[in-house]
């Protein structure tokens, strides 16, 4: 028996695989309002035991990239009801990603009255794409203030509250990949020098109080987050304290309670990779569930899973590209190959277009 395909639990969740489907960007939100395409997109794979979705902006200032969702309007709560229903029908659990881009944005992707903003006025190096204007510098970010950290946990839990109404099992914090609560943790993008900036208990100040808020709101079984240690995505270089800081937020993590720590590594895309002592501290110390993504094939992904490494393994690509992964892995058929052309393009065309195995 597969232990990968065989169900089990998530706190008070009942899985009926230990598949994850990562939260994955693909750009199709126009007008950053969850639609029927996206519903189709979901509701094609149920059949894993989680789907987190793509990340999601929790306030108008997160919305850094074009045509992602939100969850701060009425209309956005009822499209993303339609998907969480979809999916539930098909038997997964679903967990929306909240996902505040910060300093990694540009303005002409911004509705009016919202900003770029991040820990400092440090500009991450690198382009962001505009549907405007093509591909711009990234800006300078406005430094928040001690209100704007107020109002943006404030933003935070709003939305969890928002994800309650639309159906959603859980919230998942986007702490990796360069986005806004990794910003205040790394000391490239925080040069702050009041309480949220220099030693590793400051800088992961704001993470912890938007976990505690998040978790006052709705719950610590409804609460994961996702960390991207040695992660170097949107400008943010390796540096000698990493594990030592990343230990310390382990700690943390399972000091709050949380449901669970969604553990990437991007090193199958030429990251450099998460060293195993790093993976297996995160799972000494935290008492929840760990869950595992990173470049996993169905083989890497029992293996890990038999030798007690993780509690559950997340995948993208092969999600992404086969709608009926499950079926394929348990009966070891071909995949299908992901089109990288048509990841974040908007319309069907490599998003709902997939061929499932015939049946």
């Amino acid at each position: 028996m597969s232990l990968l395909l065989s169900k089990t639990t998530l706190g008070p969740l009942s899985l009926q695989n230990r598949l994850v489907m990562c939260p994955l960007t693909r750009s199709r939100a126009t007008g950053n309002v969850p639609n029927d395409l996206m519903v189709q997109y979901y509701a094609q794979r149920a059949s894993a035991g989680l789907i987190i979705s793509e990340g999601t902006a929790p306030s108008p200032n997160a919305l850094g990239y074009p045509r992602i969702p939100g969850i701060f309007s009425a209309e956005q709560v009822a499209g993303w009801k339609k998907i969480t229903d979809a999916v539930h029908a098909g038997g997964a659990k679903m967990f929306i990603q909240f996902m505040h881009t910060g300093r990694v944005g540009h303005p002409l992707n911004l509705p009016a009255g919202a900003k770029v903003m991040g820990p400092s006025a440090v500009a991450a190096k690198g382009e962001m794409f505009t549907d405007a204007e093509g591909l711009k510098p990234h800006p300078i970010p406005h430094a928040m203030t001690a209100a704007d950290i107020k109002s943006t946990i404030a933003e935070f839990v709003q939305a969890a509250k928002n994800a309650m109404a639309a159906g959603f099992d859980g919230v998942e914090l986007h702490g990796a990949n360069g986005y806004l609560l990794e910003q205040f943790i790394r000391p490239n993008s925080n040069t702050r020098t009041d309480n949220y900036g220099g030693s590793i208990e400051n800088r992961a100040r704001f993470a912890l109080e938007v976990i505690d808020a998040t978790i006052a709101a709705i719950g610590k079984d409804k609460v994961g987050i996702r960390l991207s240690p040695f992660g170097v995505f949107n400008d943010m270089p390796l540096y000698p304290e990493m594990e030592a800081d990343y230990t310390y937020l382990a700690q943390k993590l399972n000091a709050a309670g949380l449901l669970y720590i969604h553990l990437v590594d991007h090193s199958s895309m030429g990251a450099p990779k998460v060293p195993d002592s790093m993976k297996a501290t995160f799972r000494s110390v935290f008492k929840g569930a760990l869950i595992l993504s990173g470049g996993y094939d169905a083989a890497r992904a029992e293996s890990d899973l038999a030798a007690g490494k993780c509690d559950l393994v997340a995948v993208g690509k092969p999600f992404l590209a086969n709608p009926d992964l499950v079926a394929r892995w348990k009966t070891h058929a071909a995949v299908n190959a992901p089109d990288m052309a048509t990841f974040y393009t908007p319309g069907p065309k490599g998003y709902t277009d997939y061929p499932a195995l015939a049946g």
